[in-house]
């Protein structure tokens, strides 16, 4: 049975039975993390996800229902496979572990190799699921054949538009890009990202533009061009959306007035856009200051005019291109995409060689949906 990159998180206050199964699994193909207590475990899994969780029921301090209830409080991490180890065979305790989703449980006088067979067969069954949830994914956005990524940027004079994306896993994701010319004078730049829901966050990212592109219709229809304006209409609706109210998203939006040749930019929980300055070579960001859309009803949404010369550049991005993954873990490094991203940036731009010497290659694995909007400033 193969499987790629199995890991465990194995939660123990007895030494030597965690050195002896780490030994087991790791024999088997299987990386084993040890934590001697939950509040060890909890700390490690603040930066490593792992396939299956194997925890002892009697732990000092924190034992293993109190455990397990504090990964249930934690939506990025209650999806875990989480079995208990124990010699306990009381019922009622077992059940009381199963109602909190457990997998399955394991007494501690099992043969250390049926325990790794365990595991093992457990990892494989999940994998083999989310590849079906995946496949299932693929052929809903085929048959619906709508798009939250679009496949062409606007003509605007004076700017050049360009954008990368790429869904993690190659699955539609939760980040979506829309481009909408409501005039030949306004352009409306939309980058957003839904946060968690994994790849249900594609279903979510539908709704999210639908509310952004009305509120910019009715907002032209009724001489509001402010993106300010906008964001906080869509964020209200949002809010008293019985379906959306939980779904939080970050969103930047900017608006290109192709008569002045000035962008107007409002952000909610986005990420600081980075200006690229042709004259000094300098590049620096430009801070949003609204919240994430659906977190709070009336958040107040500031907007900010943004001048680019000839030969500037604007970057609007989504954290996919700021996370990675190494051994030590997920970790965030925006400093590092800027100053990676500054390296490859002068007067002649060329987004195509960012995107294959800077987007497409990655010395990290992925972890998120990756989107890059690029704006140049031509004449």
């Amino acid at each position: 049975m193969s499987i790629n990159l199995k890991k465990i998180l194995l939660v123990d206050d007895n030494q030597l039975f965690l050195k002896m199964l780490a030994k087991a699994f790791k024999k088997s193909g299987i990386e084993c993390i040890t934590a001697e207590s939950g509040i060890e475990a909890l700390e490690i899994l603040k930066t490593v996800t792992p396939d299956a969780i194997l925890s002892d029921y009697e732990m000092p301090d924190m034992n293993g229902i109190e455990f397990r209830e504090q990964l249930m409080d934690d939506s990025s991490l209650n999806n875990i496979p989480f079995v208990f180890l124990t010699y306990i065979t009381d019922k009622d305790v077992m059940v009381k572990g199963l109602n909190l989703e457990a997998v399955d449980y394991v007494t501690k006088d099992t043969p250390v190799n049926v325990i790794v067979s365990k595991l093992n067969n457990l990892i494989y069954t999940v994998h083999k699921q989310q590849e079906l949830s995946k496949q299932e994914l693929k052929k809903a956005a085929e048959a619906l054949n709508v798009r939250s990524i679009p496949t062409k940027t606007p003509i605007i004079d004076g700017f050049d538009i360009n954008f990368w994306h790429q869904p993690y896993q190659d699955i539609p994701g939760g980040d979506f890009i829309d481009f909408i010319q409501v005039d030949n004078r306004y352009t409306f730049i939309v980058l957003g990202d839904i946060m968690g829901k994994k790849w249900m966050a594609w279903f979510f990212t539908f709704s999210f533009l639908s509310y952004v592109r009305a509120a910019i219709r009715f907002g032209i229809l009724n001489y509001d061009y402010s993106v300010a304006s906008i964001l906080q209409k869509v964020n209200n609706v949002i809010c008293f959306d019985d379906v959306l109210k939980d779904i939080l998203s970050s969103l930047s939006l900017l608006m290109i007035d192709n008569e002045t040749k000035k962008i107007s930019y409002s952000g909610a929980g986005d990420l600081p856009l980075l200006h690229y300055e042709a004259a000094t070579g300098e590049l620096k960001k430009v801070n949003g200051d609204g919240i994430l859309l659906g977190l709070l009803a009336d958040g107040i949404y500031t907007e900010q005019q943004i001048n680019l010369a000839k030969d500037d550049q604007l970057f609007v991005f989504t954290d996919g291109m700021i996370d990675s993954l190494d051994v030590n873990g997920k970790k965030s490094d925006y400093n590092g995409f800027m100053n990676n991203l500054k390296s490859f940036l002068n007067k002649n731009n060329n987004f195509k060689a960012l995107e294959t010497g800077l987007f497409e290659y990655a010395p990290t694995t992925r972890v998120d949906d990756c989107s890059i909007i690029n704006i140049y400033r031509t004449t």
